[in-house]
C-alpha cells in the first residue's frame, strides 16, 4: 500500500518522536528533510516522496537495530550484514516504505561527518550539512537543483544552527576536504545559473535571495583558512579525481 507524501512526512515525524523517547538520535536527511525546512511552502519545491532517509549515531547503532522491529520495520538482512556498520536498509511491508539509514556519517560522492552534530536540529541533520549532502552530488539532476534552491530560499545563512545555514560549519568541513569544497563550489554555480531560468516560477525577490546566499557561502570559501594540504591539493586541481565513485543501491 503506497502512502501519500504527507503520510510519509508524518511517518518521519513519528519515528523521530518515538526515537527521542528512547534517547535515540535519529535525524532525517534527503528530500523529506529539505521539505521539513520548506517554511514558505513554496509550490515549486513540493514533490512526491517514496522513501525515508535517516542518519543515526554510530554509538547508538545496536540500540537502533533493536528499535526498528519495535517501530514496525524489518531489516534487509543480506544488505545489512554486508554494509551495516555504515549503511542499513529497512522495509515496512504493510505500507511499502523503504528506509535508508546512514550510520554516523553521510558518504556518497564525498564524506560528511555527522556523529557529533545530530542534536543541532530537532528533526533533520543540521542545515549546513543538509546543504552539503545535496551539493556534494557530482551529477546534479533537476530534483537536486530544486532541493538546494529550496534550502537556500527558506533558510538564512549565519554563524549558528538556529534555523540557519551555519557558515562556520561549511568553512570547517570544506577547509578540511578540498574535494568537498570543489564539488560544492561547482554546484552552487550551477544552482545560481538554474534559478535564473526565465520559466522557473520564482519571483525576482526569491531569485535574489537564493543568489545572495550563494554569494555568502562562496565568500566564506574565499576567506576561510586553507591548510597547507588543502593548498597543495588545490594546485593539483581536477587533473586528479577528487570524488568517490558511487553505485546506486537498488533493493
Amino acid at each position: 500500500m503506497a502512502l501519500t507524501s504527507q503520510a510519509i512526512l508524518a511517518e518521519m515525524h513519528r519515528l523521530i518522536e518515538v526515537g527521542n523517547a528512547r534517547n535515540l538520535q535519529i535525524r532525517a536527511i534527503g528530500g523529506l528533510a529539505v521539505q521539513a525546512h520548506n517554511k514558505r511552502n513554496h509550490p515549486l519545491f513540493v514533490r512526491e516522496f517514496a522513501d525515508l532517509d535517516f542518519v543515526v549515531a554510530k554509538k547508538q547503532r545496536r540500540e537502533f537495530e533493536t528499535f526498528m522491529p519495535e517501530a514496525g520495520y524489518s531489516p534487509d538482512k543480506q544488505f545489512n550484514i554486508l554494509n551495516g556498520a555504515h549503511r542499513q536498509i529497512y522495509f515496512d511491508h504493510k505500507t511499502g516504505i523503504k528506509m535508508d539509514i546512514f550510520i554516523g556519517d553521510f558518504e556518497m560522492c564525498h564524506k560528511i561527518p555527522l556523529e557529533d552534530r545530530l542534536t543541532a536540529d530537532p528533526l533533520t541533520i543540521p542545515l549546513a550539512e543538509l546543504l552539503l549532502s545535496k551539493a556534494q552530488i557530482l551529477e546534479l539532476n533537476r530534483k537536486d537543483l530544486l532541493d538546494i534552491a529550496s534550502i537556500l530560499l527558506n533558510n538564512e545563512t549565519g554563524e549558528d544552527d538556529n534555523e540557519k545555514i551555519n557558515l562556520s560549519i561549511l568553512a570547517r568541513l570544506c577547509s578540511q576536504d578540498w574535494g568537498l569544497y570543489k564539488t560544492t563550489s561547482i554546484n552552487l554555480g550551477r544552482v545560481e545559473e538554474f534559478v535564473q531560468t526565465p520559466d522557473l516560477p520564482l519571483s525576482q525577490e526569491e531569485r535574489g535571495i537564493i543568489v545572495s546566499r550563494i554569494h555568502a557561502i562562496t565568500h566564506t570559501f574565499e576567506t576561510m583558512p586553507k591548510p597547507l594540504a588543502w593548498q597543495l591539493r588545490d594546485r593539483v586541481g581536477t587533473r586528479v579525481k577528487w570524488y568517490i565513485e558511487v553505485e546506486e543501491v537498488e533493493r
